[in-house]
């Protein structure tokens, strides 16, 4: 069963995230076979202030190195980070 990964910004974070966004994305691409979908969340004004990550694996154990390889985990960026299990039933 996939992963979602759901991670908030610390406030006034967006440098943080901009100083590591390729290094980032570089860390998705890697992963791509795996990824269902990836992408920032949006404040009220379009900025970037968070993720959503949803990884196809069975195995907590890769969705937890996956997080701790994350150039934006790395560099602090997120206040929190929650981890569920996922579902996926449409599109099918």
């Amino acid at each position: 069963m996939p992963h979602a990964i759901v991670c908030t910004d610390k406030p006034d974070a967006l440098e943080i995230r901009l100083a590591n966004r390729a290094a980032h994305i570089a860390h998705l691409e890697a992963h791509a076979g795996r990824l269902i979908l990836a992408g920032p969340t949006l404040d009220s004004d379009g900025n970037m202030n968070g993720s959503i990550i949803v990884l196809d694996t069975d195995d907590r154990a890769e969705v937890d190195a996956f997080c701790a390889a994350d150039p934006y985990a790395r560099a602090g960026l997120f206040e929190t980070v929650t981890i569920s299990p996922f579902k996926k039933v449409f599109p099918k």
